[in-house]
């Protein structure tokens, strides 16, 4: 006799409506860590599920983050209703449902009224396996921009909510499952070897590759003993955040990239009248407009054949490997990263991220 379906995540923390903004709906997806959230009437009924990769591909489409939920079922490829089980169903035929559609969330309806009761999950069903990338952590930089705090201590070993920036970094490589860590070190490096040692206090195994002449963020991959064909993860060693670097392995993977890079939309607002000039003819007044943009932002995925491609006798960024690839016609793919992140450059980053990541742990 087949086992019924488990205890489901109750419907709560899925849970949108139509009129929701796509901002609620990362935030929803944020919140709940599973990548999903479904879109209910005001009974639960089921209207549609949204992942996290539609929101990525919405993002890429140029939908802002205040639209309506509508925007973002209407970017999704087809028009079939979800997937769906019943909460009398096994978990054989849950279990099932997923693999045959590839999927990792089902909604759970009432047999009954048709109302969503939860949501069954890949992730309560099966253990997580480890993900078989390797990883970079480039922390090799002189924080100049962070003096005096750094004047004895490398940026990476800053503390932010009571530990260091990078022991934020490898615990979120070791919570997906990344194992094999490498880091690149030059200013003070007995700073970071001394603290981490071979990883295994982290449950990571970690490996260091020393630059007595800083070759660039992309020159010191060049050093580094690569294992496998699969792609290597590089995150630049002042990053904090909580991007699913499974999704963005399989969104590297979909694409076909020989490189992905994470971009975060960067929003800003103008604090002046905007004046749009033809000649001298002004043609359009804007009263203080926000702006947006894709930027860098210092999560990179790449194969190992495109390592050889690093010129190896000068320095040489990841901005110019992009450049390059890019010129050659390789595919060079962007990630969108909604969830939180923050660049630790500057003083007011850095003072502003204590209070970021205490409040969002």
């Amino acid at each position: 006799m087949e086992d019924k379906l488990p205890l489901i995540d109750a419907v709560t923390p899925y849970r949108v409506t139509p009129e929701d903004s796509l901002r609620h709906v990362i935030e929803r997806i944020n919140a709940n860590a599973e990548g999903v959230a479904v879109v209910l009437d005001a009974v639960n009924h089921l209207l549609g599920v949204i992942t996290d990769g539609d929101v990525r591909r919405a993002l890429l489409t140029g939908v802002e983050l205040d639209s309506a939920i509508s925007a973002v079922l209407a970017t999704k490829k087809t028009s079939a209703p979800p997937i769906t089980a019943l909460a009398s169903d096994s978990a054989d035929w849950v279990l099932g449902l997923m693999e045959r559609f590839h999927i990792r969330h089902v909604p759970v309806l009432d047999a009954a009224d048709g109302q969503v009761v939860g949501v069954a999950l890949q992730s309560r069903f099966m253990r997580r396996e480890t993900m078989p990338i390797q990883a970079v952590i480039m922390a090799g930089g002189l924080g100049m921009r962070l003096r005096p705090l750094t004047e004895s201590i490398p940026k990476p070993m800053l503390a932010v909510a009571g530990r260091p920036l990078m022991e934020h970094i490898v615990a979120s490589l070791s919570d997906v499952g990344i194992r094999n860590v490498n880091v690149t070190t030059h200013y003070l490096p007995e700073k970071i070897t001394e603290h981490f040692g071979d990883g295994s206090r982290f449950n990571v195994d970690m490996h260091y590759v020393q630059e007595n002449e800083p070759r660039g963020t992309a020159g010191a991959l060049r050093r580094m003993e690569t294992q496998g064909d699969t792609p290597i993860l590089v995150i630049n060693g002042d990053i904090l955040t909580r991007v699913d670097f499974r999704q963005m392995l399989k969104f590297h993977t979909e694409n076909k990239a020989a490189f992905t890079v994470g971009v975060h939309r960067y929003e800003f607002q103008v604090p002046y009248g905007v004046l749009d000039v033809e000649g001298a003819r002004v043609t359009g007044l804007r009263e203080k407009p926000r702006q947006n943009m894709l930027i860098n932002a210092g999560v990179y995925l790449l194969e190992p054949r495109v390592i050889s491609l690093i010129p190896p006798d000068r320095r040489f960024d990841m901005t110019d490997l992009i450049e390059m690839l890019i010129a050659s016609g390789e595919t060079v793919a962007g990630f969108p990263i909604h969830e939180y992140w923050s660049d630790i450059g500057r003083m007011e980053d850095y003072f502003k991220a204590q209070y970021e990541v205490k409040a969002t742990s």
